[in-house]
Parts: C-alpha cells; structure tokens; sequence
C-alpha cells in the first residue's frame, strides 16, 4: 500500500476540527485513506441506494446513530445532510465526527460551505504524486511513462493496462457524474469537448472557438468547463497580476489533473505515439505543473500557481507566488539543457528583479544542478520546489 502524503494533515486537524472534508477525482483513493486515517469509524456510501433511502428519509437519525465516528462517502447527493451536519457539529463539539469525501467539488457551493464555516478542514486528494511513487516498485526514471499512464491508484494496484481503464473512466464519468450536475442531453458531443479540451492543455482558452468547433452556444461551453473544474478533471491556471508596467495577458490556460487521462482523450496509447505527437511538450508541462500543485495539496495548502504572460509573447510556464518571494519556473520536455532554455527566465528576473535562488528550470532530464540564471532540477523533483 503506498503511503499518502496528506495522511498527516487529516489526522491532525480530526483532533481539532469536527468536520473532515475530503474531495477529489473518483478513484484517486479518498475512501481508502479515510478508512486508513480512521479504523474504526462507520464507513456510509450515499450512492448505495438502501444507504441513500436512510439518510434521505431521516438525516439527524442516520448521522446519529454511530457514536464512534462516521466516514459518509459521496456525501453531495443529499446537500441537506450539511445542515444537519453544521447542527449536530454545534451541539455535541466533538473534533474529528464527520469524515466528509466526494467526487464532486462540493464546498463550491455557497449554502454548504456557509454551513461549515469555520467547522470544517477542507482537503484535495489527486491521484499519486511523483513523491508518492518514488522508492516504491512502480518508480521508473521515464517521465514519458507516467505521462501515459498518469496516477490513478487503481491503475498501479491492479496493473490495468491504461487503454482499457481510461476508456472505462470516459465513459463511467460521462454517464454519471456529469448527468449529475447538469443535464446533458447529447453525452457524445461532451466527450468530443472533452477531447478538444485535452487538445488544448498549456494553452490560453478560447471559449469561442471550442463553442464554434462543437456548434453549441458560449453558455454551454462555459457551463461544461465548469463541469470539469468541480469533477476535478480540468483546471485553469491564472495568469499572474503583477505588471511591471506591461500589458499582460488576462486569460487563463487549461490543464488536466492528470495526463494519463488527457492521453487518452488524445488517442495517445503507447510512448512511440507520446513521442511523435505534437501535443508531447504540452503534456509534459502539465505533468510538472500538476505535481508541483499536489505538493501544496497534499500539505493542505492552495497551490499559489500562475504564469506570466505579456502581450507581446514574453512568457513564462509558472509563478509560484508565496507573498514575499516569487519563484520563476520554466519547464522543458527536453532531455539535455540548451542555453535558450534561459531565455524566458532572463527576461522576467530583468524585469521583476528576480534572483537566481528563486528561478528554476525543471526538464526532461535526470540530473539537478546549479547554473548561474537558475537551478536546473530534474522533472522528477518537483518537491524541491513547492511545499513539499
């Protein structure tokens, strides 16, 4: 059993907090975490449908029932439950009650999350992070090979070949989780957006384009990146604020939470096809900025994660901003360093006063180093960068 990263945290915060909160992608290993973290706890599923009848018909019984503890898994399809929850949270002061997971971004919405104010921890589970993986039996020093297969528990624990899982995935997805937040009428026409979508990761969206490629109307496609966001399959990166008195860039870029599932959207099924296909440097960058965001979530902390972009095409791939230092990152699917790898990164620390302790070039390669513009870091050691 490989060992999660955020176990720390959530057992912390369950000796100081009545609420857990626990969400991410389906299958990237919340509830058997919230099983490990907590043993004895009654485990529920709401998608069970005896279980769902019971806490439909009689929340404050159902969520009273069991004294040592209570993991509810899916717990966004009864929302009423939150109230409940916020109630018997208030009356009984018990730290660690409710271990909350979801495959849903549920604390987005504003009636739940003004019910736990300041009752709840709220967390992330991704897949596996590069972190996670290393010095267990599934490391391999091929940044391409986790491309593809990306970092789906599952996937590792039963050795199921990527292009049989992922299709499933699409599928199961489409069919009951976006049906469960919006209805969707044409399931085909949203796995074709999907596939566009993974078409365009690293790049600046344009929601007009995809509306006019998919023929459906602005509204649609911005409803159905919502989808993505709050089912944890897509993510925008913002572009950083800070103007240096440059015209910057105002539109954000999208990114998939995991690669081997964009792969798949792609067509992309073995690493020859990763290799000559052209979307291979964008893949790679977000497969660096993707585990550079889990070393934040899995200390329970939001990834401060930007790039910067002026409106003559000077650009870099990421910002991290902490407040008082800016870390400057460029990323390279490159195996071996050119010198205009620097280039983006001399420009910005020119222009912000940016030191080389803080700009980081992170490429395809297995070796760290120290240049005199950046520290080189090899993809595998994002960790060197963010909270981890």
């Amino acid at each position: 059993m490989i060992a999660r990263k955020l176990t720390k945290q959530i057992t912390l915060m369950a000796t100081k907090m009545p609420v857990i909160s626990i969400t991410g992608p389906r299958q990237s290993g919340k509830t058997t975490l919230a099983k490990q973290c907590f043993p004895q706890y009654t485990y529920v599923n709401l998608e069970n449908p005896d279980t769902f009848d019971e806490a439909k018909s009689d929340p404050r019984l159902f969520l009273t029932q069991h004294k040592e503890g209570l993991i509810i898994d899916e717990v966004q399809l009864i929302p009423e439950l939150f109230s409940y929850i916020q109630t018997l949270s208030d009356e009984r002061n018990k730290p660690g009650e409710y271990i909350l997971t979801g495959s849903q971004n549920f604390l987005l919405s504003a009636k739940i999350s003004q019910s736990l104010a300041g009752r709840v921890f709220i967390t992330h589970l991704l897949p596996f992070s590069l972190s996670e993986l290393k010095n267990t039996e599934y490391w391999i020093e091929n940044p391409d090979y986790f491309i593809l297969k990306g970092f789906y528990p599952r996937i590792y624990d039963k050795d199921i070949p990527v292009d049989l899982y992922y299709p499933s995935y699409i599928q199961t997805y489409a069919e009951r989780d976006v049906r469960q937040l919006v209805n969707v009428s044409n399931l085909h026409l949203f796995q074709k957006f999907m596939r566009l979508a993974a078409g365009r990761i690293g790049q600046l969206l344009n929601y007009n384009s995809m509306a006019n490629e998919l023929g459906v109307d602005l509204k649609t496609v911005k409803s159905w990146f919502s989808i993505l966001e709050t089912s944890f399959i897509a993510f925008f990166l913002q572009p950083h604020f800070r103007n240096f008195s440059k015209r910057l860039v105002k539109t954000p870029k999208l990114y998939f939470y995991d690669t081997g599932l964009a792969c798949s959207l792609l067509g992309i099924k073995k690493e020859d096809d990763l290799n000559s296909h052209w979307a291979k440097g964008a893949l790679f960058e977000n497969l660096v900025i993707v585990d550079i965001a889990k070393n934040y979530l899995n200390n329970a902390q939001n990834p401060p994660l930007f790039f910067w972009r002026d409106n003559t095409g000077n650009e870099l791939d990421c910002l991290i901003d902490e407040g008082l230092t800016v870390k400057s990152i460029e990323i390279k699917s490159a195996t071996t360093l050119n010198n205009e790898f620097f280039k983006n990164l001399n420009y910005y620390n020119k222009l912000s006063g940016n030191d080389s302790e803080n700009t980081f070039l992170l490429y395809g390669g297995n070796k760290n180093g120290t240049r005199k513009e950046a520290k080189v870091l090899s993809w595998k050691n994002t960790n060197e960068i963010g909270a981890d």
